[in-house]
């Protein structure tokens, strides 16, 4: 099985999670998890090598992660850890981390990013809509992962939150 887990929605992460949990359990199945944002970066078009996939995490922020493409294989390899924070932060954050080379934007929410490109060095910088449907994606980053033995057990697999619950923000102990 493939499932995305996480970033995203803290309910439709577990909602998924536990539904790909119960029949991997049930059926004895390896399931392969995959990166929402690595989900997003895998539908770029051409042969960019640095790819920044960004999705709206609300409440003014956005989920971001940088992809380096292997030119010889086609493959995405991420380039340190995916964040929560507002698009001006990601943008600042990535500039140290491109080094000056060219990146394209993927996201299925192109508006997230529309004024804080304005105000960056990414001026000018392509934002390339995808699709907000994750599915054919994931099941085929995950058959990936699958032959390369890259898959855990129901009880090992875990969500990627990156971002605690309004529970936890609000929580008054």
């Amino acid at each position: 099985y493939a499932v995305v887990a996480g970033p995203g929605s803290f309910t439709g992460l577990r909602v998924g999670l536990t539904a790909v949990k119960g029949w991997a359990e049930v059926y004895g199945k390896p399931v392969a998890a995959v990166s929402g944002l690595e989900a997003v970066a895998a539908q770029a078009r051409g042969e960019w090598e640095w790819i920044a996939a960004v999705m709206d995490a609300r409440r003014g922020q956005i989920y971001g992660g940088l992809y380096r493409r292997d030119t010889a294989s086609g493959a995405l390899r991420r380039e340190g850890d995916e964040v929560v924070m507002t698009a001006p932060e990601f943008l600042s954050e990535l500039r140290g981390r491109v080094a000056g080379a060219a990146a394209r934007f993927a996201t299925p929410s192109p508006g997230v990013l529309a004024g804080a490109l304005e105000g960056s060095v990414f001026r000018g910088a392509r934002v390339e809509p995808v699709s907000p449907i994750l599915a054919p994606v994931v099941g085929r980053l995950g058959w990936q992962r699958a032959r390369r033995g890259e898959t855990v057990d129901a009880l090992t697999l875990d969500a990627n939150y990156i971002r605690r619950s309004d529970a936890e923000l609000l929580w008054k102990g």
